[in-house]
């Protein structure tokens, strides 16, 4: 299954971002860690894309897996080869 995880060393830095990214309240019983997942990994991109957009203003870290066991570190570095990958291997 295809996932994006949030982690943050600072206690309540996720539940501030995602308030950001949707109007639905999400409700954390592990307030440090966060894990969404995907049937179609082109629907991760508005996801990450608003994690990078807004990257300077939370202390938090984001991995995504399409693959299993293996994950990637989202960072502004990366972000637009991750989606071109993600946009030619899924084209559907």
């Amino acid at each position: 299954m295809n996932s994006i995880s949030l982690y943050s060393n600072t206690v309540g830095e996720i539940e501030k971002f995602l308030k950001l990214y949707s109007s639905i309240d999400f409700n954390l019983e592990n307030k440090q860690k966060f894990k969404q997942e995907f049937q179609n990994p082109i629907d991760m991109i508005d996801f990450m894309s608003c994690f990078i957009d807004n990257n300077n203003k939370f202390k938090i870290s984001m991995w995504i897996s399409i693959d299993k066991d293996i994950y990637i570190k989202i960072n502004e570095y990366n972000l637009n080869a991750i989606i071109k990958y993600i946009y030619e291997r899924y084209p559907w």
